[in-house]
């Protein structure tokens, strides 16, 4: 592995780069690098590593089934930024749509809960992003025995 590079990195199909690249933008992203005769860009934020590319049927790596909006059926990327507010401030402004809003919650884990404050929306092609920001952790709730 390369030195910096990141272990697991999200490539997104899109159907038109320069929406996808104004939507991400919008959450904070920048281009690191861009490949435009490939229509491909890699951007990154705090940790956030993702590539995008225009859908090309050519392709070798191109999935195989017909693709139909929204792409990105199925999955559900959380993206964890350091002021949520902001972001949301910012898409808000862009005027995108909101799939779900902002919220607080608590994710049960063995010994703990970790609790975040997000909001979900999809991009251009229908990929699911949680944006999320950490807001601690406290003990885990006890959940009453079943009188089974």
């Amino acid at each position: 592995m390369s030195p910096g590079m990141q272990r697991l990195i999200p490539e997104l199909i899109c159907s038109d780069l320069c929406a996808s690249l104004a939507f991400y933008r919008t959450l904070g992203l920048t281009v690191l690098y861009s490949r435009p005769e490939e229509r491909f860009a890699y951007l990154v934020r705090d940790g956030v590593d993702l590539m995008l590319e225009e859908r090309d049927p050519s392709d070798r790596l191109h999935p195989r089934a017909e693709l139909v909006h929204p792409y990105g059926r199925g999955i559900n990327l959380s993206i964890d930024v350091d002021d949520v507010d902001e972001v949301h401030a910012a898409v808000a402004q862009a005027g995108y749509e909101l799939f779900r809003p902002m919220e607080e919650r608590w994710y049960e884990r063995a010994e703990d809960a970790v609790g975040v404050r997000e909001f979900a929306l999809q991009d251009p092609d229908g990929y699911l992003l949680r944006i999320t920001q950490d807001i601690g952790t406290r003990p885990r709730r006890e959940v009453p025995a079943t009188g089974r």
